[in-house]
């Protein structure tokens, strides 16, 4: 039973850590979520605490819980201009490996895309690397490409 909520803010040390785990074991199997591997745990660690202690008010943070935890997330960021009230970033699209091929994925997106619907956001964007698993979720959800950008980030594997 996988359930998907909002991450209680402020977060709990027990729940940085479990994702700054999932982030860790997503850039180990090659996610394009810019980082390079090897990341150490601290550095995560790191990342997580500043991202979360830095959020914008309507910012929203998802996280997918089993039994064992935190198996998945999913962010949504507005946009930082003035002129840009309706749009916002997803990014950090992440499911640990022991939980992938279960649909968490996707119930993530749906989730998030739903959030962003609540909170009046009507323009979503997204990046992601070509022909890579999140690519083909959003092509399946029905997202829009809007360009490719030639060398635009390593691979996690350098």
């Amino acid at each position: 039973m996988i359930d998907i909520a909002p991450l209680a803010l402020p977060a709990t040390d027990a729940d940085v850590r479990a994702l700054a785990e999932l982030l860790v074991d997503a850039v180990d199997a090659g996610a394009a979520v810019s980082f390079r591997a090897p990341l150490p745990l601290a550095h995560a660690d790191d990342w997580w605490r500043t991202t979360l202690a830095s959020l914008h008010l309507r910012a929203i943070v998802l996280v997918a819980r089993d039994a064992s935890g935190i198996v998945g997330s999913v962010q949504l960021h507005p946009a930082w201009a003035p002129n840009q009230p309706h749009r916002a970033d997803i990014t950090k699209l992440l499911v640990h490996r022991r939980c992938r091929r279960q649909g968490i994925a996707r119930r993530l997106m749906e989730a998030i895309v739903d959030h962003a619907a609540r909170a009046d956001f009507r323009l979503l964007t997204l990046d992601t690397k070509r022909g890579d698993a999140a690519d083909h979720l959003y092509q399946q959800l029905g997202w829009t490409r809007a360009g490719m950008i030639p060398a635009f980030a390593l691979d996690a594997d350098g």
